[in-house]
């Protein structure tokens, strides 16, 4: 009746219709940023496979070398270069396993070389957080919460590869607990993630990766192989026969592989770099999207409502609960996937645009640590009954080490130092967005390389070594105790211990060849620079985002980042 009519406020059909077509908004996003981050998986794994048709076989002759493998030096840097080349710990590992139970490797010469798998699996999410570059402050806090996991990595070998090599305390742990248990191999490793993600990367390419481990344990078969899997599917076909009272007879079947790349008359090498570029591209393309996604999504009191549930602790006196909760989840996800690498990678995005501070994204990536131990530790389970030993051992070893490693740089906030490092870092990646490409290869390459050197170098360039290093820790601590000319590197050409020279020749080469504006500081750039040092911006915390800091401390925050600095110098 028009008397009720007139009581009904005219807006409403707008205002419900408005409420309405952003809820079917956010459940579309919500559907988009699913398939984009399945078509990250997926991508991760692809670019898995693209490294091993490209570098594996070169991977499994770098361990046909088994005099090498006596010095821990080489062995630890061995285990680096060919994670870096499959990129994926799990296949290195099995490489391992296949060297020790044929006996061309002991076990104890095997722990140096899982050391490195643990350094050379980190290089994926610290790729993704180059895909942000575009913005400073959120690359800074994307590279920093990458790089913290590499720095917990190197830390722990530094501290647990002189030990094993003088005690030998992890192997003799866990061959205690080998001969303890009382387990039967050949039970199948358990598939949470891969069943989801299988259909579509079976479909593009299958390996056989038994051939990397045959070159590597000598196999000269193996060598004339190729690394693409044409036939898959094995079947028992039972003929019965009642001529003669003839019994039945088995026939094994095998059908083809059906992926794009079965028939296709080229080379592991020509595939294998097809798939990289474009396993880059769709893994760059998904991960843009997604943090797009992710900005859109998370706004306003959305944003600073979920940071606050993910970062902050549990109230007093229960607080220092909260971390190791987190390593929990980082595990319990990891084991879900079933690759640290996709884990950390998919919470870098997080990390940079302000949702996860690195203090939490620290305790997820030591989970990420522990949880693909324990994928290895069933995946050992499932080997026959000849290799079981070994293969539970390694894996066991794995385990050990990274627990050894969270207990010494997580309990006691102190010892907390690659968080420390990792926000240096973050501080200089993002004023010289170029050294982040140089830390990769430094970090990656270049580094287990040196390392391989200086074992082979003599006790006269580890002693320098370690003298510039005690040198640095007094300038930072104690420079009254230092002669008046080491209170700094000042004496030294600047080149050696300052990137401004080389960021003004980059600066130049990059101008000249106009393909790099992310090196280039525009004036954009640079007023934001002046906005951010007006109000402390510059000095940011490299996980926050600034439309969530309130009352922030910026002369604090100064000090500390100038004492960052201060202590790694050089």
């Amino acid at each position: 009746s028009p008397l009720f009519a007139s009581s009904i406020p005219p807006s409403l059909p707008t205002s419900l219709l408005g409420k309405v077509l952003r809820v079917v908004t956010s459940a579309g996003k919500g559907l988009l940023l699913l398939g984009f981050l399945y078509m990250f998986i997926c991508s991760l794994d692809i670019l898995s496979s693209a490294f091993q048709l490209v570098g594996g076989k070169a991977a499994g002759d770098i361990f046909t070398e088994g005099s090498v493998l006596s010095n821990p030096l080489a062995g630890l840097v061995i285990g680096v270069l060919v994670t870096l080349l499959v990129q994926s710990s799990s296949t290195s590992s099995s490489i391992v396993v296949s060297m020790v139970s044929s006996g061309l490797l002991q076990v104890q010469m095997a722990v140096p070389v899982i050391m490195g798998t643990n350094i050379g699996t980190s290089v994926t999410n610290t790729l993704v957080a180059m895909t942000q570059a575009g913005d400073r402050n959120m690359f800074r806090r994307a590279f920093a919460g990458a790089t913290v996991h590499d720095f917990f990595n190197w830390l722990s070998v530094l501290v647990f590869l002189p030990l094993e090599v003088a005690s030998g305390y992890m192997y003799e742990l866990t061959k205690l607990m080998v001969d303890s248990f009382n387990i039967q191999g050949g039970e199948k490793t358990p598939e949470l993630l891969h069943v989801i993600t299988d259909p579509l990367t079976k479909a593009i390419i299958e390996l056989d990766k038994s051939v990397i481990s045959g070159i590597a344990t000598g196999d000269p078969a193996a060598r004339n192989k190729s690394l693409i899997l044409k036939w898959c599917k094995t079947f028992t076909n039972v003929v019965k026969k009642h001529v003669n009272n003839t019994p039945n007879i088995n026939q094994h079947v095998t059908q083809t592989c059906n992926h794009i790349f079965v028939n296709v008359d080229l080379s592991d090498l020509a595939i294998g770099l097809i798939l990289l570029a474009l396993s880059l591209l769709v893994l760059c393309s998904c991960l843009i999207l997604i943090v797009k996604l992710l900005n859109s999504m998370l706004k306003g009191q959305v944003a600073v409502v979920i940071k606050k549930v993910l970062n902050t602790d549990f109230p007093f006196p229960f607080g220092w609960v909260t971390g190791y909760i987190a390593i929990l989840v980082g595990a319990g996800m990891t084991f879900i996937v079933q690759s640290s690498s996709v884990f950390t990678s998919a919470i870098t995005p997080l990390v940079g645009i302000g949702v996860i501070s690195i203090e939490r994204a620290y305790p997820l990536s030591l989970g990420a640590n522990i949880g693909t131990t324990t994928t290895a530790i069933l995946a050992a389970m499932a080997a026959p009954g000849d290799t079981l030993a070994n293969a539970l051992q390694i894996a066991l070893i794995h385990f050990v080490f990274n627990v050894s490693g969270i207990i010494l740089w997580y309990p006691i906030p102190f010892t907390r130092i690659p968080i420390r490092l990792a926000k240096a870092l973050g501080d200089i990646t993002a004023e010289y967005r170029w050294f982040a490409g140089v830390y990769i290869i430094s970090c990656f390459f270049l580094l287990p390389l040196f390392v391989f050197g200086l074992s082979m170098a003599g006790w006269k360039v580890t002693a320098l070594l370690i003298i510039i290093i005690i040198v640095n820790v007094f300038q930072a601590r104690l420079p009254s105790c230092l002669p008046a000319v080491l209170h700094s590197w000042d004496f030294l050409p600047l080149w050696t211990h300052s990137l401004e020279p080389w960021d003004r020749v980059v600066t130049v080469v990059a101008a000249k060849c106009c393909c790099c504006k992310c090196c280039q500081t525009g004036p954009e750039e640079e007023e934001e620079e002046e906005e951010e040092e007006k109000g402390g911006g510059h000095f940011l915390e490299m996980y926050d985002n600034p439309a969530m800091m309130n009352g922030v401390d910026w002369g604090e925050k100064r000090e500390d980042k100038e004492d960052v600095l201060k202590a790694t110098q050089l």
